[in-house]
C-alpha cells in the first residue's frame, strides 16, 4: 500500500508541475500580457510601462520569472493581487466557502438522486421508467448548463417569483433560511448534469453485478429480492462509483465556473472570470493551482480508498 500511495503522489506532483509550466506560460505570452491593465492607464508612456515592468520582473527570461513564481509558491508566497494588493491566498479562501458549499450541495443531490435513478433503471430495465430516465440524461448531456440556469430563472424567478434570481444572500437578510434559499437553483443546476452521469454509471454497474453468479446464489437461498439488491448489489455496484466521485471534480469545478456566473454566486469561479476580466494574472494562477491541486487530491483520495476496499488494485 505505501509503495502504491508513494507512486501516486510522485504522478500526482509531475502532472502539478506540468500544469504550473502551461498555465504560466498560457498567461505570460497571451495578448497584453500582465501589463495590458497598466497599457489604458491615462498619461502611461512606454517609459513607465517599461520601469513597471521592470518592478514586477516582467523584463526578465520567461524561465526565470518561473522559478521565482514556483520558488515563492512552494514557500507559501502566492503573490498579491493587482487590482487591491490583497494576498492571492487570502483571496482564495475569501471566496473558497461559497464555493464548496455549492459544489457539496449539489454533489450530495447528484450523489443521491442519480444513484437511486441508476439502480431502478437497472431493475426496471427496459421499462418506461428505464426509457425516460436515459432520454433525460441524454438531454442533461446535451445542453449547456448555463442554458438551464437561464431558463431557472426566467421560469421560478421571473415568471412564478418562487426563488431569486442570484447572488448568495438578500440585502440586508443574512439568515439561514435566506441563504438556503437563493442556493436551491445554482445547486440544482450543477447538479442537472452530475445527475445524469451518476445514473447512466450507477445503472450499467447495477446490470453488471446482477448478473454476477453470488447474485444468483443469493436469489437461490431464497432471499427477497429487496434484500439481494441491498445487500449484495448495491455495494458491489458502488465501487467503482467512487472512482467516478474523483473523476467528477473537474467537470463539478468547471460546472460551477459557469454556475457561479450565471447566478451572481460569489464563489471561486465568479471570482476566476473577474479576474481575467482584470488581467490579474497572480489571482488568476492561483485559482488555477488551487484548483489543480484539489483535483488531484480528490483523484488521489478516491483511488487510495479504492485501492483499500478492493486489494486487486494495489497488487495490480
Amino acid at each position: 500500500m505505501t509503495h502504491y500511495l508513494l507512486g501516486r503522489l510522485w504522478q500526482s506532483l509531475v502532472l502539478l508541475l506540468l500544469v504550473s509550466i502551461i498555465g504560466f506560460a498560457a498567461l505570460t505570452l497571451a495578448p497584453g500580457g500582465p501589463l495590458s491593465q497598466y497599457v489604458l492607464t491615462p498619461g502611461m508612456t512606454q517609459a513607465t510601462l517599461d520601469r513597471v515592468a521592470e518592478q514586477m520582473g516582467l523584463n526578465r527570461p520567461l524561465p526565470i520569472q518561473y522559478l521565482d513564481w514556483l520558488w515563492h509558491l512552494v514557500r507559501g508566497d502566492w503573490g498579491k493581487s493587482y487590482r487591491d494588493g490583497q494576498p492571492v491566498l487570502n483571496i482564495i479562501f475569501s471566496h473558497l466557502g461559497a464555493t464548496l458549499l455549492l459544489m457539496g450541495t449539489s454533489t450530495v443531490l447528484s450523489i443521491i438522486i442519480g444513484t437511486w435513478v441508476g439502480i431502478k433503471g437497472a431493475v426496471s430495465r427496459y421499462s418506461l421508467f428505464d426509457y425516460v430516465a436515459t432520454i433525460g440524461a441524454m438531454i442533461a448531456l446535451s445542453i449547456p448548463t448555463f442554458w438551464f440556469g437561464l431558463v431557472a430563472i426566467y421560469l421560478f424567478s421571473l415568471k412564478l417569483k418562487w426563488l431569486p434570481s442570484g447572488s448568495m444572500y438578500t440585502a440586508g437578510d443574512g439568515s439561514f433560511a435566506d441563504f438556503a434559499i437563493h442556493l436551491i437553483m445554482p445547486s440544482v443546476v450543477l447538479a442537472l448534469v452530475n445527475v445524469a452521469i451518476w445514473s447512466r454509471y450507477m445503472r450499467t454497474a447495477t446490470l453488471d453485478v446482477i448478473h454476477q453468479d453470488f447474485v444468483r446464489t443469493a436469489k437461490a437461498k431464497g432471499l427477497t429480492p429487496r434484500r439481494v439488491l441491498m445487500r449484495h448489489v448495491v455495494g458491489n455496484a458502488l465501487l467503482p462509483m467512487i472512482t467516478l466521485a474523483g473523476m467528477q471534480l473537474p467537470t463539478i469545478l468547471g460546472g460551477a465556473l459557469v454556475t457561479e456566473t450565471v447566478f451572481t454566486w460569489p464563489g471561486m469561479g465568479r471570482l476566476f472570470l473577474d479576474s481575467l476580466g482584470y488581467s490579474d494574472y497572480p489571482v488568476v494562477m492561483g485559482l488555477l493551482m488551487f484548483s489543480a491541486i484539489f483535483v488531484l487530491a480528490g483523484n488521489l483520495i478516491a483511488d487510495l480508498l479504492v485501492a483499500f476496499i478492493d486489494p486487486r488494485i494495489r497488487l495490480g
